[in-house]
């Protein structure tokens, strides 16, 4: 675990629901983890709106999950709206094509929202004009392509953008510290495109930009984190879901569902909403046996003061 992992945000209060499943508190020292569900269809029956991960819960890098994807596109006809919330650092038009390539349905979600599309916000409202870029140019073209600042040496640059490690099979968050190092002194701001530690590529663990960024931060840099567990994931998403339902949706009425506690789980316990845990993803080392999904694991990866689940599964499924 990078240092920073285990970091908390203020909660927000969460309004009070009359649904007969509620949220695991997990704060009792007897606490056994959130239930496991073998379906999810009487859950997602209490929700309007869900914020759905992408990278393990609705593919695996490589391929699309069916029953995931069959399950999300069950509840769009059952009147519900799915957005996806991504941490890919690109824009959503890219993310579209990554979902495509993987065979994942278009049917299966309303829209999307991606930390990309939010830290070319930021960058744009700050007025960057010169920015020192870390990440592989050629696979998030699409980032650095959209972006109005340009290129620049540390040295000239008024800020660091940061989409992954440049070289992620060879790289180590560490190898980036002198740089980071020069940058604090100069007081350079750090904007995280992608605030994952890690990501599941076909079962191969790989560092991402917020490792980069973690270490940044712990330098004492300043950094704007775009995406989850940040509230701009989940408020963005959120007024896209309004705006598509045409009306108030109450945040008791909206569920997220991912694979990472300190992303997914904890941005829900920002919001304000419930979370719906899949396990097979980032933790599933820690909390599966083989294929199936342990009780007693699950104790251990949740225990007092860490962000709730109301269930756990395998894999999402109908």
């Amino acid at each position: 675990m990078l240092p920073g992992e285990a970091a908390s945000c203020q909660r927000p209060s969460c309004p009070e629901t009359d649904r007969s499943l509620t949220v695991t508190n997990n704060a009792s020292p007897d606490s056994r983890g959130p239930p496991i569900l073998e379906r999810a269809e009487t859950l997602l029956s209490n929700y309007d709106v869900l914020f759905c991960d992408v990278w393990g819960v609705v593919h695996n890098g490589v391929t699309a999950f069916e029953d995931a994807c069959a399950a999300l596109e069950k509840f769009r006809k059952e009147g519900g709206t799915v957005i996806l919330v991504s941490n890919a650092p690109v824009p959503k038009y890219r993310v579209e094509a990554m979902l495509e390539s993987r065979n994942v349905p278009a049917s299966a979600w309303d829209d999307i929202v991606s930390s990309g599309a939010i830290a070319l916000t930021h960058i744009a409202n700050r007025g960057f004009r010169k920015l020192h870029f870390i990440g592989p140019q050629d696979r998030d073209a699409a980032f650095f392509s959209a972006l109005k600042a340009q290129s620049a040496h540390l040295d000239d640059a008024d800020g660091i953008v940061c989409t992954g490690l440049t070289d992620d099979r060879r790289e180590k968050p560490e190898d980036y510290i002198p740089l980071l190092k020069k940058a604090k002194a100069r007081g350079l701001p750090f904007v995280c495109a992608n605030p994952d530690l890690l990501v599941d590529v076909g079962g191969t663990l790989l560092y991402c930009a917020g490792a980069i960024a973690d270490l940044y931060a712990h330098l004492g840099g300043d950094v704007f984190w775009a995406g989850k567990p940040y509230l701009n994931a989940y408020e963005t998403a959120h007024a896209i879901a309004e705006g598509l339902r045409d009306g108030n949706v109450p945040r008791r009425r909206c569920l997220v569902i991912g694979d990472a506690i300190r992303t997914d789980l904890k941005g829900a316990e920002n919001f304000g909403c419930d979370a719906l845990f899949v396990a097979s993803g980032i933790h599933r080392h820690e909390a599966m046996d083989g294929a199936k999904l342990s009780q007693e694991k699950l104790a251990l990866l949740f225990p007092a003061g860490t962000p709730a689940a109301i269930a756990a599964m395998t894999e999402l499924r109908w």
